[in-house]
């Protein structure tokens, strides 16, 4: 097989690390070549706390699946998610040379790497820029200006912010795994692409993908990115609810949660009671369930309400920004059982669980169709998306040096180096911006 026909997503999250390896197929379905997974030691809440531990987990899971697909894996996408991550909006406009002449690509691209100059909190660092709505010569609403004719291009754009310590580090855990960093991308922003159909993020839809360490939010309107936050709570906390109630060891606590957890208390008899092996020879331990969805419920109440504020100051009760295609649930953490209806009651919004199997082929592995794995399913297909625009970007026989951005040759614009630098894609600066840091500080 060919370099060059399959794509890597690596999801680096707090309980698991999944690599993922895949192809698209001739009816644009993802096809599952090899899945690796490990156990996340070193990142809490989204976040690199142990650099050893973390780049042993990451080979781990790429050796998985590279003798999973007898392939090998060279460069992959990363997801990045953390308590360190926050939006803001902003609004930027350029003045063009000549409004005889069409908006192009180069124009787009020159209002973008403006807003990536915005300045920043200290330690802070632009990862997208989103734009959503432009404006050309006061007309509004325009979804895409391209081939229109305009002196004054302006835009509102969604900005993603990240802490630039958070960032080098998953850079350097990739770097020292042996891998290539292909591309950063925002988790809640990749789970939405593996769940969301284009109808619902056109009717307006918040996506909660709830993880080990954080829980994630993306809400679309208009098929447009509107809100994405982080809220640092997860399945984890839930866990160490139980650990503390109980007073059981993590293992025990993890899988009491798993085989038994319920978030709906009333759904438990009081005599319903299972029994836990003691430690080294101590006497067992009995827990109702009805005591354990307690401690569930209570936990799961105040993640699911702290998402319910952030959804509220988008302003879901105005009507112009009404989510009606309500909410997606997804993550690992959407499997506890009676969550889609409790989600619904707090809210009263529907409820659905989103499952990436939308994009992947017929004969997929069942696992890999979970919740659990639509922020990998999400990297692989962003991966993917970046290796087709780069094949077709091999494909303009143009000097390195001259190489412009497909569909700008006939736009007209000049092809000079340092015009051809403002074209990059803005992902492609970014991601050589932090491999050159990663090589100076060797």
């Amino acid at each position: 097989m060919e370099q060059g026909n399959y794509s890597v997503g690596l999801d680096i999250g707090t309980t698991k690390i999944v690599a993922i390896i895949g192809r698209e197929n001739e009816y644009g379905k993802i096809e599952i070549l090899g899945t690796g997974k490990s156990k996340s030691l070193g990142v809490h809440r989204g976040v690199v706390n142990n650099i050893t531990q973390t780049i042993s987990s990451i080979q781990q899971a790429v050796e998985q699946a590279e003798v999973n697909s007898g392939l090998k894996i060279g460069s992959v996408v990363v997801g990045i998610a953390g308590q360190h991550i926050r939006s803001l909006h902003h609004s930027d406009y350029i003045t063009r040379p000549d409004s005889e002449e069409v908006i192009n690509n180069e124009d787009l691209d020159r209002l973008c790497n403006q807003v990536y100059k915005l300045v920043m909190l200290p330690g802070e660092e632009i990862i997208h820029v989103l734009p959503q709505e432009y404006k050309v010569d006061g007309q509004t609403e325009i979804k895409q200006p391209k081939g229109m004719y305009g002196g004054r291009l302006e835009a509102n754009f969604h900005v993603v912010v990240g802490q630039v310590s958070s960032i080098k580090n998953i850079g350097r855990c990739i770097k020292s795994a042996g891998l290539d960093l292909g591309n950063i991308t925002l988790e809640p922003l990749a789970s939405a692409d593996a769940v969301l159909s284009q109808e619902e993020k056109e009717a307006g839809v918040a996506l909660i993908d709830i993880g080990g360490g954080t829980t994630d939010l993306a809400i679309f309107k208009d098929g447009i990115i509107r809100h994405t936050a982080v809220i640092p709570f997860g399945g984890n906390v839930i866990t160490e609810d139980i650990k503390e109630g109980c007073s059981i060891i993590e293992k025990q606590a993890e899988l009491l949660k798993i085989k038994f957890g319920s978030a709906w208390p009333g759904e438990n008899k009081d005599n319903e009671i299972v029994s836990i092996p003691g430690l080294r020879g101590r006497e067992p331990k009995e827990i109702t369930l009805k005591n354990l969805s307690k401690i569930i419920h209570a936990r799961v109440v105040e993640i699911v309400e702290q998402v319910y504020v952030e959804i509220k100051n988008y302003g879901h009760e105005d009507q112009k920004k009404k989510l009606i295609a309500g909410i997606v649930l997804t993550g690992g953490g959407s499997q506890l059982k009676h969550l889609k209806q409790l989600v619904e009651y707090i809210t009263g919004m529907d409820t659905r669980i989103g499952y990436p199997n939308e994009h992947l082929a017929g004969d997929s592995d069942e696992e890999v169709a979970s919740p659990l794995y639509a922020t990998a399913v999400g990297l692989l297909m962003n991966a993917l998306e970046s290796t087709g625009k780069q094949v077709i970007d091999e494909e303009e026989h143009v000097p390195e040096e001259e190489k412009v951005l497909v569909g700008q040759e006939n736009m007209g614009g000049p092809s000079s180096a340092n015009s051809d630098k403002e074209r990059k894609s803005i992902f492609d600066k970014w991601s050589e911006k932090l491999k050159d840091f990663l090589d100076n500080a060797e």
